[in-house]
This record gives structure tokens, C-alpha cells and sequence, in this order.
């Protein structure tokens, strides 16, 4: 039989704590044990890095799994499931590949049932990849290698440590159930305001060359004496049935394409980070099919509330499921990208929003 190909996610904490143990060991959470089994000496494993979505590694099997619960190489977990390894390609941060860049060539972009369905590929590790996929993973890593380009990236994503929710196996997949939360529902103590962030994506949607559109109670507000309806369309121009229309027209901001929808944002600036994920979630329900970008918009202390509030067992058995159409933006990374790009703002592709971004869920 010939060589087998295996995803292998990593965060930038793990990476960089596997490349300070020397680079040739690999881990894998217990609940991978079985998958790990049919992973074979002389198998490639394709280091991908969750908070950066970037290629980084090609590592060589060199040896059978084996089970250690030393906490020798890895901080925060152990990563019983463990095998020997050889590095092939080792690259740094701003030099891997981003995999938005090679979304024209890998089978995960095609036929997707959401833009962001991509992202279910990679919730867990060791994973079997397509021959075809790893090849063009493999030979971009090793043009990175030779020819390294930068590639500006997030430090605080890369650097991000994970929170791990329980999950439960049910007849419908894997589901997490959160805990209470007796938080009340008010308005977040930041410096931030609803309108300020509205009013980025209002300008950023501008400066990117789609109409916009707030929902539309919000039409009459303001930041900095910028009127929202000055510079929004006044109507949307939807297709959809009466029930659809209604909750997109309350969508907190929408980018247009032409009489296409491109994206849709929710601003949760309450403690509940619930009223705008359940309008992501009629549209879903509503219109399966549907292909808009969605996005929660949210503090980034409210990170991990957004993320356990959408994998709920209500959500996570959507057909698609909310966390393969939906991804997640902290007020924090919105506002630095803006600041970063307002001299190239004109002049930026649309899939600038996804840099910013991150999926909603985290890595098993």
C-alpha cells in the first residue's frame, strides 16, 4: 500500500512547544485513539495552524502510535496518543501558506453548502486527507520553503489557547451542552459602542465596493454625526419569502452585491450574545441553501460565549450546521485590521473580511 496523508492541527502554542521539544514527536488527543491506529510509519502528517488557518509543517511517521501521559512536551494538554516523527518542512509563522490562498485548488471550497463549510474539515486530528489535496498542500510548503513570502498574521490568534467544551455523542453527531449562564441580559461595560462597530462595517462594506444596508430600526442612528441612512440603501432587494425577508432585514449590517447578498454581520453587545445568533439561525432554517457569509461580531472577552452559545445541540443540527456557515470577529481585530489597512481600504478584495475572522468552533 502506498503512503496515506493525515491532517495534523496544531495552535500556535502547540507548534511552538513542539518545535521547543525538538520537532519529533507528535500528539493526538485520547479520543483519536482508533483514527491514530491506521496511522502508519512512513504516512505524512500535514501540519495545519488553527488560529492562523495556515500550512506550517510536513512531518514523517517514523515509527508506530504509542501511548504517554508525560506532560514533557505540551503545556495545557497532553496528547496521550503520540508518534515518532521526522520533519520534512518546518515553516514559520509568516511565512506558511494561508489556505484561502489555494481555495481554487483543494476539494474542501467545492460544492460547499455555506462559504464557510470549509471550516468543518478541520475540528479534528489525525485525519485522513485526499492524495490530491495533500499533494497541493505539500508542493505550496515547499515553494513557501524555498521562495518565503511574508504573509502578515494575527499574533493574538496564533497565540490563542483554546477552551475545549464538553461534547456528547448523540444520534444526530456530537453536540456540546453548555452550562448555565445567570448573566444578565444588558449592555456590555466597554468603551466600544453598538454604533461604533456598526458604523466600521457600514464603511468598510462602502470601501470595499458593495451597498450596505442596517437593519431597519438602526436606520436613524448615528456615530460621530454620521448618519446610518446616508450612506446605506434604503431597500434590500430580496427574493426570498416574507418570513426570510423580515429577518434579514433586521440583520444588524449587510454587504450587496449587486441584488445579491455577499455578507451579513450581527453586533452582539449584550451579555446574552443570543438575539443576533438565533436570527443567523432562522435564516439558516429558513433558507438551507442559502450562501451569505455570516458573521457574530462580538467583544473579544465574549469570544468563548459566542462559540459555546452556536455549537448548542439546537444549533449544531441545522442542516447546514450554524458553525459551518457562521464565524466569529472580536471588536478588537475589526477595529487594529481597519486602522492597519485605512490607507489600502479601496483597494482590498472583499475576502479581507475572512482574515479577520475566525470559525466558531474549536479544534477536538
Amino acid at each position: 500500500m502506498g503512503r496515506s496523508y493525515w491532517l495534523d492541527l496544531f495552535t500556535g502554542t502547540t507548534w511552538d512547544e513542539f518545535l521547543g521539544a525538538g520537532a519529533n514527536v507528535s500528539g493526538f488527543r485520547e479520543t483519536r485513539e482508533k483514527v491514530c491506529k491506521q496511522v502508519k510509519p512512513g504516512d505524512y502528517l500535514l501540519c495545519y495552524c488553527t488560529g492562523i488557518s495556515r500550512w506550517i509543517g510536513l512531518l514523517e511517521v517514523t515509527g508506530p502510535t504509542y501511548y504517554d501521559t508525560e506532560k514533557t512536551i505540551w503545556s495545557q494538554e497532553i496528547f496521550p496518543c503520540r508518534f515518532p516523527v521526522k520533519p520534512l518542512i518546518l515553516l514559520k509563522p509568516e511565512n506558511a501558506v494561508p489556505i484561502l490562498n489555494l481555495k481554487d485548488k483543494l476539494s474542501y471550497f467545492q460544492d460547499m453548502k455555506s462559504p464557510h463549510a470549509w471550516t468543518g474539515y478541520f475540528r479534528g486530528s489525525p485525519a485522513k486527507m485526499k492524495p490530491e489535496d495533500a499533494r497541493v498542500v505539500i508542493e505550496a510548503m515547499e515553494n513557501a520553503q524555498k521562495n518565503p513570502r511574508p504573509f502578515p498574521y494575527d499574533e493574538k490568534k496564533y497565540r490563542r489557547v483554546p477552551k475545549v467544551f464538553p461534547t456528547y455523542p448523540t444520534e444526530g453527531g456530537i453536540v456540546t451542552v453548555p452550562e448555565e449562564d445567570e448573566s444578565e441580559i444588558e449592555s456590555l461595560p466597554t468603551k466600544v459602542s453598538h454604533e461604533e462597530i456598526q458604523w466600521l462595517l457600514i464603511d468598510l462594506g462602502r470601501n470595499l465596493s458593495f451597498d450596505v444596508s442596517v437593519a431597519r430600526n438602526d436606520k436613524n442612528k448615528e456615530y460621530k454625526g454620521m448618519k446610518f441612512a446616508d450612506y446605506c440603501v434604503d431597500e434590500i432587494p430580496l427574493h426570498f419569502d416574507e418570513a426570510t425577508n423580515s429577518t434579514i432585514k433586521n440583520i444588524d449590517v449587510v454587504w450587496l452585491d449587486g441584488k445579491s447578498i455577499f455578507a451579513a454581520f450581527e453586533v452582539e453587545h449584550t451579555s446574552s450574545v443570543y438575539s443576533g445568533i438565533l436570527r443567523m439561525s432562522d435564516l439558516i432554517s429558513m433558507q438551507p441553501n442559502i450562501k451569505i457569509k455570516l458573521y457574530i461580531v462580538a467583544p473579544e472577552e465574549r469570544r468563548e460565549k459566542v462559540i459555546k452559545e452556536i455549537m448548542r445541540p439546537t444549533f449544531a443540527r441545522l442542516k447546514p450546521p450554524l458553525s459551518e456557515c457562521c464565524q466569529y470577529i472580536s471588536y478588537s481585530a475589526l477595529k487594529e485590521k481597519i486602522e492597519q489597512a485605512k490607507d489600502l481600504l479601496h483597494v482590498l478584495k472583499p475576502e479581507f473580511i475572512d482574515e479577520i475572522a475566525e470559525p466558531c468552533f474549536e479544534v477536538e
